[in-house]
């Protein structure tokens, strides 16, 4: 155990290494040693621990789940599939008030099924979408809004990269978590389609219903009309190869997720199925061979940090528990008199916080090892506070001054003349629409908990 000085010692380092653009992974390596030889007094010590932590870590088959899911995502992704799924919820949703809209929300729903990754979703409807209701007059906030806000779903919705990252950092089985994740994941998703419903009921000039709207979107930009990746409406033959293509896609993902739910597999047995079966969708639906090899280097070039991340998150987790910071936190949290509701409040408060300055996987690395424990200790369901978690943390990524999701929007969309300010605008009632459904969770786990339990 160390002294109080050298516990906060060790949480003051990395979050200067972290803020100071310290590559995250390299300041909680830095951050574990230290506090290793702060106890030991013995680099031998330093080193035999930083060794045996990295076999075991590394040697775990949970860490192959993250680039076999990325795989399967972006093979989907490359083949069309989120262009299919958002013309689908288009023709779909046409009695509906804001449909475009609604339609970004449906497919961006679906698309978290495929991807698991926020920035992707965001970066593909920028894209897709977002021509398209410009070209029916969407007033440009809304349509960035519902663009930035929905692709939150990615992370919400299995299989979810942070989903994946929380379970190896607190033991919770991934499986039972990507299962926590689903009616949250679609009641944000209905609450987004309620707040875009009602809007559009109560402004139409959001969604072009009026002349002055209409007037305003004939004039596109040549970036934006360029960027129109499909004709108003297509063809009977179109539209069947379209929902032939999405329900391939569909039982891949409920055949994979429900292999792992039910125990037939292993997550990661089940996401390198899963990838197969994206490459062979993708094969069919044309992908060249150099575009397959161009993902796998992708997937490489991302997974291949993330899993360093991973290695030197284990190591920072544990060093926090011997070191007895973990406690010690605890012990203060208890200490302040909130209660378990105010302690919640507080690491909510913290986790968007966070949100507005680094990414999502860093803000987990940073703080489940420290507040998933406390979370226990006070009587809440991991599993949901896990969601609530998730949800917290990608509720910073739509808020200024850093939220990632929103400059993801404006680096995709090919609308040039989109000011920042405008997406952050159009953001913000996504942003208490996740909001409300965690505080939801906090009331009501059963929430999470439902399917989990069955």
């Amino acid at each position: 155990m160390l002294g109080h000085i050298d516990m906060i010692a060790i949480v003051v380092v990395v979050l200067l290494l972290v803020f100071s653009g310290v590559h995250i992974a390299i300041s909680l390596g830095i951050t574990a040693a230290l506090g290793i030889y702060l106890m030991t007094g013995d680099v031998e010590v330093v080193r035999t621990f930083v060794a045996n932590t990295a076999y075991e870590a590394l040697r775990d088959y949970v860490f192959a789940v993250i680039p076999l899911f990325m795989l399967m995502g972006d093979f989907l992704a490359k083949c069309g599939a989120a262009r299919d799924l958002y013309t689908l919820a288009n023709r779909a949703s046409k009695w509906l008030p804001g449909r475009l809209a609604a339609a970004t929300i449906v497919a961006n729903a679906l698309f978290g099924f495929v991807t698991g990754v926020s920035i992707a979703a965001a970066a593909a409807f920028s894209r897709i979408a977002y021509p398209q209701m410009r070209r029916y007059g969407y007033r440009r906030d809304f349509a960035l809004g519902s663009v930035a806000g929905s692709a939150c779903l990615g992370m919400l919705i299995p299989p979810s990269v942070l989903m994946i990252v929380w379970c190896v950092l607190t033991e919770i089985s991934i499986g039972r978590l990507f299962l926590a994740g689903v009616i949250p994941g679609l009641l944000t998703a209905a609450g987004m389609i309620a707040y875009v419903v009602i809007a559009a009921k109560l402004k139409p000039e959001l969604v072009g219903e009026t002349h002055a709207s209409r007037s305003a979107a004939g004039a596109l930009g040549a970036d934006v009309a360029g960027a129109l990746v499909m004709p108003p409406e297509e063809d009977p033959a179109t539209i069947r190869a379209m929902l032939l293509s999405t329900l391939l896609v569909i039982a891949l993902i409920i055949g994979t997720l429900g292999a792992i739910w039910l125990g037939l597999c292993t997550p990661t047995e089940g996401a390198g199925v899963g990838a197969v079966g994206a490459l062979l969708l993708a094969i069919v639906k044309g992908i060249r061979p150099r575009e397959v090899w161009q993902v796998v280097l992708d997937v490489g070039r991302t997974s291949g940090p993330l899993l360093l991340l991973l290695f030197c998150a284990q190591l920072y987790s544990r060093v926090l528990s011997m070191t007895g910071f973990t406690e010690a936190a605890k012990n203060f949290l208890l200490a302040t008199g909130a209660g378990a509701w105010g302690i919640l409040i507080i690491m909510i408060a913290i986790w968007v916080a966070l949100g507005c300055l680094i990414d999502s996987i860093s803000i987990i690395l940073l703080t489940v090892p420290i507040f998933a424990p406390i979370a226990v200790h006070l009587g809440f369901d991991p599993l949901a506070f896990a969601i609530m978690g998730i949800l917290a943390i990608e509720t910073g990524l739509l808020t200024p001054p850093f939220g990632i999701l929103v400059f993801t929007v404006k680096a995709a969309v090919p609308d040039k003349d989109v000011e920042l300010a405008e997406i952050f605008r159009g953001a913000l009632p996504y942003v208490f629409v996740l909001l409300a459904v965690v505080a939801a969770l906090a009331v009501f786990p059963q929430i999470a908990t439902f399917l989990p339990n069955l």
